[in-house]
């Protein structure tokens, strides 16, 4: 669907990425997997039109796309950020679904909704119900908790309509219940044909909902593949046993 080749970013003498390499499929959810430091977010930032490219292409059915084209079918979603601080999550998922046309209603929750309601409404309140969001629908998003404020920015993301979503961090602050819940949710979507590319650094995380996954060290890719893929990668380098275990494998490979 995307390939990324030789992507790199440069802040003055320091390179923060070198050369990065890995493809985006359709409908997969792609895990950046990498430790603080190993420039996930800049890698995510030049992909979403944050931060220009200094060399390399991002392509589509090896079409080279522009920064325009880009935002026309990427959404990326930072991590650590309170947009509208004073006002209620239900005023940000009304905005939202108002400024892109959508017919959406965030006051009845999916239980109470008709069965003959629009699609894009049993959506809305599917996110709604799936994240854990209806009691804080009236709660402004400057008093939410970290944990709560990461479930609004993520049903937000959701509910944009760009083929990609790029996530970062979209399980930092959740416990253990609401990582499952949000697992579970983004693997419904993707199930549904969105595509998510996701930042992040706990690898138990990525094993439990990723379909392959792209290994970044030092600002470089180290691997790319599935877990079998990247299990069979280390062992050859290694020449110990393959392992399913993601932290194992990452360790071999960086």
């Amino acid at each position: 669907m995307v390939h990324a080749t030789n992507l790199t970013k440069r802040y003055g003498r320091l390179t923060a990425l070198h050369d990065v390499s890995f493809s985006i499929r359709d409908g997969e959810i792609l895990g950046l997997i990498g430790p603080n430091g190993s420039g996930k977010t800049t890698l995510f930032e030049c992909l979403g039109g944050v931060l220009p490219i200094d060399d390399g292409m991002v392509l589509q059915d090896g079409r080279p796309l522009t920064p325009a084209d880009r935002a026309s079918s990427l959404f990326y979603l930072p991590d650590g950020i309170a947009p509208w601080p004073s006002q209620t999550v239900r005023w940000a998922l009304e905005f939202i679904a108002n400024f892109f046309g959508s017919s959406f209603d965030v006051r009845c929750s999916s239980s109470d909704a008709p069965r003959t309601t629009h699609d894009a409404q049993r959506t809305t309140n599917g996110i709604i119900r799936d994240l854990d969001l209806e009691p804080l629908l009236d709660v402004t998003i400057g008093a939410l908790s970290k944990g709560q404020r990461k479930r609004a920015l993520l049903a937000i993301g959701l509910l944009i309509p760009r083929r990609i979503l790029l996530a970062d961090e979209p399980f930092e602050g959740l416990d253990l219940r609401q990582s499952r819940d949000v697992a579970q949710t983004l693997r419904l979507h993707a199930a549904a044909g969105r595509t998510l590319f996701l930042s992040i650094h706990q690898i138990g995380d990525a094993a439990r909902v990723c379909d392959r996954f792209v290994l970044l060290s030092g600002g470089r890719v180290c691997g790319e593949g599935t877990l079998p893929e990247l299990s069979a990668l280390a062992a050859a380098r290694s020449g110990s046993p393959a392992t399913d275990d993601l932290e194992e494998v990452f360790l071999a490979l960086t």
